[in-house]
């Protein structure tokens, strides 16, 4: 290849390159790897072929200056895990937005067919709920106390049973997902209908509102992360069935480390709900104001983490 051939064929992708110094903050690190990359195999070629020409002098002084933006952020990149939720995870949560709608809408749709289900027959709520829990939450409700359940177990005990089991059911609702999806539809479908039958039986109890102001403070960020999960899950299963331009391994091996990545991103969620339903949830006697600010404050948070700065970053790295 002649040297004028070579520059007209890569001139512009060296000026977009120029372009990416001048803004480094608005460009993945991975990225600006790849096209580091990309310079120093033009500069090895041009070495070759044109080892005294302007070419590949310009070509060494991109890629020294490359070469130290790429150390420069390296040495100031804060760790790498703290890195992961503000930067990785929010924007798996843009990537994978519509998974994410899918699981909401099976979610809400099961929570819906629990209600109804409950309101249509007696005997649901016990097969959902089981005799105990119903007899004991009855026993609760005489006693002017409906959610007297959070304060049974101690703090610590209630707290690493809760955040074990919501950890247990996210790996699960992921797990599942390798059936084709199906599996995790089912989880979500399952804890839908048992959220939608028990606040109808609190409802048919006249202790709705009750029920609300106690287990919305911590069940906000559980149900969304339970939801997120099975957005894992759903990634998974979709990966298996749409492989799309890949192979179908490699196309499963990409979905298999996206839902990972989700699932771990979801434990400090895991861990901030179980904390709040063991050590605040059982003060039920708390002023309804405090409980609702709460509540919205839970509710803000999911909107901006999870919809909003996701948009932002993505706007900013032009995904």
């Amino acid at each position: 290849m002649k040297e004028v051939v070579f520059i007209k064929k890569n001139l512009k992708k060296w000026k977009e390159f120029e372009n990416v110094m001048l803004a480094p903050s608005k460009i993945l690190p991975d990225k600006m790897a790849d096209l580091f990359v990309e310079i120093t195999d033009d500069l090895a070629y041009s070495r070759t072929y044109f080892p005294h020409s302007s070419t590949t002098q310009y070509l060494n002084s991109l890629a020294l200056k490359m070469h130290r933006l790429i150390y420069k952020n390296k040495r100031e990149k804060k760790s790498v895990i703290k890195q992961f939720w503000i930067t990785g995870f929010p924007l798996l949560m843009y990537r994978f937005r519509r998974e994410i709608l899918f699981s909401l809408i099976i979610f809400t749709v099961a929570t819906l067919i629990g209600i109804l289900s409950a309101s249509e027959d007696e005997t649901f709520i016990r097969t959902i709920m089981g005799d105990y829990y119903v007899e004991m939450t009855k026993e609760n409700i005489k006693n002017n106390d409906p959610m007297a359940v959070y304060k049974q177990a101690n703090e610590v005990d209630m707290f690493l049973g809760i955040t074990i089991n919501n950890i247990r059911v996210s790996f699960f609702a992921f797990t599942l997902g390798i059936f084709f999806s199906i599996g995790t539809g089912w989880i979500l479908f399952v804890n839908g209908v048992m959220l939608g039958s028990f606040h109808y039986f609190m409802y048919e109890q006249g202790v709705i509102k009750e029920a609300l102001l106690a287990i919305c403070m911590h069940g906000t960020l559980e149900i969304f992360a339970i939801v997120i999960a099975g957005t894992a899950g759903l990634i998974m299963g979709n990966s298996i069935l749409f492989p799309k331009t890949y192979s179908r391994l490699l196309s499963f091996k990409e979905g298999v480390k996206n839902g990972v990545q989700i699932v771990l991103g979801l434990i400090p969620f895991f861990i901030t709900a179980g904390f709040i339903e063991g050590f605040i949830t059982r003060y039920t006697h708390a002023p309804a104001w405090f409980r609702i600010s709460f509540i919205l404050s839970s509710v803000i948070f999911i909107i901006w983490y999870f919809f909003l700065y996701p948009n932002k970053l993505a706007k900013k790295y032009n995904l």
